[in-house]
């Protein structure tokens, strides 16, 4: 089976996983459901909770917790897209060639669908409590909900979000220090809480899940330069968006802070050292560091 055949056989394997757990459509709230449901089906890759079964498998086991988790991560991924294509924030009218939330069911839905999916997201996770099946579980799945709760929250995601929102509006000249930081936390975020979910679910002791945050921390500062290196080298039918909104816009990157061979050296240094982080665990999972590789070095 090729690599493109085993991430199609993943992708559907996790889709039915997230089918699972999203809410029936009915009551008076049913409109709030029907904009949860339509954002998280409007597509996507699946990489977070392919990236969580990966780890956990990279583990050695597959926790009968994991599941809710493998959901719950992608309603909070799905959430923040549906708040970063509001007016307020980046104004988009389509995601993945489908209409964003907002343009189908108003921005007041929009903002409430993507507050459910937030808090349904919480509610999902929770379940893995009823899965876990001694205590060794249990107190596993404490530990990745406090994980997942902190890389999502204000010294996560949503304080990446304030950061990169505040530099726009303010006109605040980005210095590196800053671009880090926005990266760290708006793009690798999710990404370090979906290994480490991933990781402490499958009895990884303290140092191997220290060891797959880092893992985490460069695949998500690797993707986002190479996000930068794709708008200042790709084409618009390669993205399929414009290309050089970054030079046009005026903002600054990791590309205009360093250079385009730079970056690519930086990408380069940081997928390495992720991948050689993931060849030193004693069961390895080749798919996975070839999904890693895929995710940094696609030209899309």
């Amino acid at each position: 089976m090729s690599f493109s055949e085993q991430v199609k056989a993943r992708t559907g394997e996790v889709e039915t996983i997230i089918e699972k757990y999203l809410p029936p459509v009915s009551g008076y709230q049913k409109t709030v459901l029907e904009a949860m449901n339509y954002s998280v089906n409007v597509g996507g890759k699946r990489i977070r909770p392919m990236m969580m079964l990966e780890v956990n498998r990279l583990m050695g086991q597959e926790s009968p917790c994991l599941y809710p988790f493998m959901a719950a991560i992608e309603m909070i991924h799905t959430y923040s897209l549906v708040h970063d294509d509001l007016p307020a924030m980046d104004n988009d009218e389509y995601r993945r060639g489908k209409k964003t939330t907002h343009v189908v069911y108003g921005e007041a839905m929009a903002i409430l669908a993507g507050d459910a999916l937030l808090n349904y997201a919480y509610e999902t996770a929770v379940k893995a409590f009823e899965a876990a099946e001694n205590e060794t579980q249990f107190k596993q799945t404490a530990k990745a909900l406090q994980v997942l709760a902190m890389k999502a929250g204000i010294f996560g995601m949503v304080g990446g979000q304030t950061a990169d929102v505040e530099a726009e509006d303010k006109g605040i000249e980005a210095t590196e220090e800053l671009l880090m930081y926005i990266h760290k936390n708006k793009t690798a975020a999710l990404i370090e809480a979906a290994m480490m979910v991933g990781a402490i679910l499958g009895g990884a002791t303290e140092e191997a899940v220290s060891a797959i945050e880092k893992c985490a921390y460069n695949i998500g500062i690797a993707f986002q330069i190479q996000d930068d290196i794709l708008d200042v080298t790709g084409t618009l039918e390669e993205l399929g968006k414009p290309i050089g909104s970054d030079e046009k816009n005026h903002k600054v990157t990791y590309v205009t802070m360093h250079g385009l061979e730079e970056s690519k050296a930086r990408v380069e240094e940081l997928s390495k050292e992720a991948i050689e982080i993931l060849k030193g665990f004693p069961n390895r999972n080749e798919f996975l560091e070839n999904l890693v590789e895929q995710m940094i070095y696609r030209t899309k």
